[in-house]
């Protein structure tokens, strides 16, 4: 769908309604908020063909795919709403000895206008999992869709419109990334960014003109383990939907895959007709779509040529199975851990099975990355998988299934390293758009005053012995 290009002067002007609007939207009560925010799910959830068909025309995704992602982000904007005033009312906290006198709460207020700048492999689901917490914080918000994906965007805001029309909580500004480094000088109160580590750098260079502080999502090389005790026909069926789903455009999908010796023949074995059986198509019932951008296809050709140039086993497809726009299913064995198809991330239909000694090396393969966005692990013994899940170096991790945590609301997402820091989703999500704000008010005067800027000599001997009487002590 093509779009019209907000240049700066568009951008600024953008963000000065959005400010008029954020006072509005700041002064309302939790309550109030949830209102509107519940009834925008409801026309949502009303349209969601309409809007999943607008997200299959733009990405070429299959229907129940678009449709599963309205779903998805539904969810997590009904739990926005209905728990951001338990999450963000004001709270008391103790004062301490020190401060005995003094009654302290802690609140959190929203930041003001946030610019949201969102991906093109998932257009609505993944910036709205910033919007919606954004929005229930009180936060006016500034959208910028990929210019792969305007048209999401902007039927979200014409949503918003015709329910409140008077006030532009909820904008979209279009364009290339010219706008969005427009929205980053536009004097936004903060930046939630989904996209590559290197655009990610350039963003945040962006924002250090004004200090204006950021969450980043920069994307996934993520791994499933396989221990010797898993259930092998369910994690190779979860690796399908894990590294084909999305045409493999998924940035916490499955792209690494590690083996446990005892079980790597078998698993491959159980792997291997599956992939076998799938062919991407243009059909809205077809198993998976087409490469959204023109560019993904040569990355991905460029991945699967290194690794079996490396000396890496083409088990299902090699290179030829790049025909753009579509890629079909390949699947690679023993690729060299310093290949690109392994340290990069491909972003397409390619799966790679490694074989390792047990499941701590597979655990260090894993953690060998730059990234850190999610993973998954499948074994029958729970202690196994908690160990396994604390050690991952990731923002998520599922046991049992892949991309688990994205259908619980209640949970946050977000990574470590290239894959960005700060979190989207859940309590978290909802923090990360509002500021903590301190308050403190006198009770009473204290019976020792050390605030003062010579306190009595008294006073000062009996604040010391009372210190060491408290923290002397080990």
């Amino acid at each position: 769908m093509t779009s019209t290009v907000a240049h700066e002067v568009a951008v600024e002007a953008a963000v000065e309604r959005a400010r008029a609007a954020a006072g509005w939207w700041a002064g309302l009560t939790a309550r109030q908020r949830r209102h509107h925010l519940l009834a925008f799910k409801a026309s949502i959830a009303r349209r969601v063909t309409e809007l999943a068909s607008l997200i299959r025309e733009e990405t070429g995704k299959p229907l129940a795919g678009a449709l599963l992602e309205v779903m998805l982000t539904v969810e997590h904007l009904d739990w926005a709403a209905r728990h951001a005033g338990r999450v963000l009312r004001r709270r008391s906290v103790s004062s301490g000895m020190l401060a005995f006198n003094q009654a302290s709460t802690v609140e959190y207020v929203p930041f003001g206008v946030v610019g949201v700048i969102g991906p093109w492999n998932y257009p609505f689901y993944t910036p709205m999992g910033s919007i919606s917490h954004a929005l229930a914080a009180g936060n006016a918000v500034v959208f910028k869709p990929s210019e792969f994906t305007p048209g999401v965007g902007s039927w979200l805001a014409s949503l918003w419109s015709s329910l409140v029309p008077e006030h532009p909580v909820l904008q979209v500004v279009t364009g290339d990334g010219a706008t969005g480094a427009a929205l980053c000088r536009a004097g936004v109160d903060k930046i939630a960014f989904t996209g590559s580590a290197a655009t990610a750098r350039r963003v945040m260079a962006a924002c250090a003109e004004r200090l204006t502080p950021v969450v980043i999502e920069g994307g996934g090389k993520d791994a499933l383990i396989v221990t010797a005790d898993a259930d092998l026909p369910a994690a190779a069926s979860a690796a399908v939907f894990g590294g084909l789903g999305n045409a493999g455009q998924t940035c916490a999908g499955v792209e690494r895959i590690y083996v446990v010796d005892a079980v790597h023949d078998a698993f491959l074995a159980e792997l291997t007709p599956l992939l076998r059986e799938v062919r991407p198509g243009a059909e809205a019932d077809a198993p998976y779509g087409p490469m959204t951008t023109p560019t993904q296809p040569e990355i991905v050709r460029r991945h699967i040529t290194d690794a079996i140039d490396r000396g890496g086993r083409a088990v299902v497809g090699d290179a030829a199975s790049v025909r753009p726009p579509f890629v079909d299913p390949v699947l690679l064995a023993d690729v060299p851990e310093d290949s690109a198809a392994v340290t990069e991330e491909t972003f397409g239909p390619v799966l790679i099975v490694n074989r390792v000694a047990d499941a701590d090396e597979a655990l260090r393969r894993a953690n060998a990355t730059a990234y850190g966005l999610a993973g998954s692990i499948f074994t029958r013994r729970r202690a196994t998988g908690r160990a396994l899940a604390a050690g991952l170096r990731a923002g998520a991790v599922s046991v049992n299934s892949v991309l688990g945590y994205a259908a619980v609301p209640a949970l946050p997402f977000g990574g470590v390293g290239d894959s960005g820091f700060g979190r989207v989703h859940g309590a978290d999500g909802l923090r990360e758009f509002s500021r903590a704000k301190s308050v403190t008010w006198q009770r009473f005067r204290p019976p020792i005053d050390l605030l003062t800027l010579q306190p009595a000599e008294k006073a000062m001997r009996t604040s010391l012995a009372m210190f060491k009487l408290r923290h002397g002590r080990g």
